[in-house]
């Protein structure tokens, strides 16, 4: 049978478990969101990220040259239509005939 004491013997463990459990998933989330260990992870990540880019581009460098130029030519698109727009306007007009009256 069971009794009221019973019963709060039994939630009171239950209790304790439950802080137990907790106090593991407090203890794991402070070891998580150390500075120092989230400095590590986001080193790691950036290493592996460079790893594959490097791989990436050792097997494709006719990709990676195509990227880069047209990089190039979208950063310097102003200078390069600077160009074509001062040529044409040193381009001499041509006189218009004059019509006799």
């Amino acid at each position: 049978m069971s009794g009221p004491k019973t019963d709060l013997a039994i939630a009171e463990a239950e209790a304790a478990a439950a802080r137990l459990r907790l106090s593991g998933t407090v203890s794991d989330i402070q070891a998580r969101l150390d500075p120092a260990v989230l400095a590590e992870d986001a080193r790691q990540v950036g290493l592996t990220a460079v790893s594959v880019g490097v791989d990436g581009a050792r097997r494709n460098p006719g990709v990676v040259a195509a990227a880069v130029a047209a990089t190039g030519l979208v950063l310097a698109r102003h200078r390069i239509a600077g160009i074509f727009r001062r040529r044409r306007a040193r381009k001499p007009v041509p006189a218009a005939p004059r019509s006799s009256d």
